[in-house]
């Protein structure tokens, strides 16, 4: 089944877009208070949840159970809604967790809506920044601030030797495997901001973003976006970025192989 086959754009754009000025509402209205913090990872690692997490998708999964009943839902914190329709909608309430526990504004809600398990439509809403990315079609993706809407475009003729990267390794990436890419150390003189990140590459002001340990709800809102917007993304090993994992993404195909070479020995 090809995105192609997928016609019903119009339909949840609408609903996406209503929905994302409606997460912006409920966070000013109930949620911009103290919460409650708790790492998942208990033994291991750091891994934290809060309050807000929680409240953020039970509200996206209420309007969801509301418009569209018989659909499939997974979300970050409560796991998978099966039901037999095509459409699933992949929830991550917070993407950015960490920033959002520190007030830093870059956190998001990244909400996808896949058919018949491929990405069609992403929605990246940033209350705190005022704005969120969707795409109106595989074609055209806008950025919503300030009450007017931009078309989105990556910077398509930018040379590899001009190109603005961004990455993060998210404590995956040992020293010494850094130590195998010192290229590409050399060429991430740019900040990565959570999925503000890839957002950013859709607008032109950056040109590639690396990043490590996406998984789904982190990346397949953000595929239908950034290739609405032109851009080039797959794994680093080039494989379809829908598996989630450690995530390239390019403003055009020239950029993105030189990446995927450089990336080969940590790939």
């Amino acid at each position: 089944m090809t995105i192609a086959k997928f016609k019903n754009y119009r339909l949840y754009y609408n609903f996406l877009n209503r929905l994302a000025k409606d997460l912006t509402r409920f966070y000013y209205k109930k949620l911009d208070k103290p919460f409650k913090v708790i790492n998942k990872a208990k033994r291991k690692g750091y891994d934290p949840v809060t309050s807000t997490d929680r409240t953020f998708e039970k509200f996206i999964r209420l309007r969801i159970k509301r418009r569209f009943p018989n659909h499939q839902v997974i979300g970050e914190e409560f796991g998978h809604k099966k039901t037999k329709s095509d459409y699933t909608w992949v929830l991550d309430p917070i993407d950015g967790t960490r920033s959002f526990i520190i007030g830093n504004p870059t956190w998001s809600n990244l909400i996808s809506l896949n058919y018949k398990g491929r990405p069609v439509m992403g929605l990246a809403n940033f209350p705190k920044l005022n704005k969120y990315y969707l795409n109106y079609s595989d074609k055209i993706a806008h950025v919503f601030e300030k009450g007017k809407k931009r078309k989105l475009s990556v910077n398509k003729k930018i040379s590899f030797n001009q190109a603005k990267v961004a990455g993060a390794f998210h404590g995956w990436l040992s020293l010494s495997k850094q130590k195998k890419i010192p290229k590409v150390l050399k060429l991430m003189q740019f900040p990565c901001f959570d999925a503000l990140s890839y957002a950013h590459l859709c607008e032109g002001r950056i040109d590639v973003v690396l990043q490590c340990l996406n998984k789904i709800w982190d990346i397949h809102p953000i595929i239908p976006i950034v290739k609405a917007s032109g851009g080039i993304i797959s794994t680093w090993k080039n494989e379809d970025a829908i598996k989630g994992g450690n995530i390239l993404v390019s403003a055009n195909n020239s950029i993105h192989k030189k990446m995927l070479k450089l990336l080969k020995p940590v790939a």
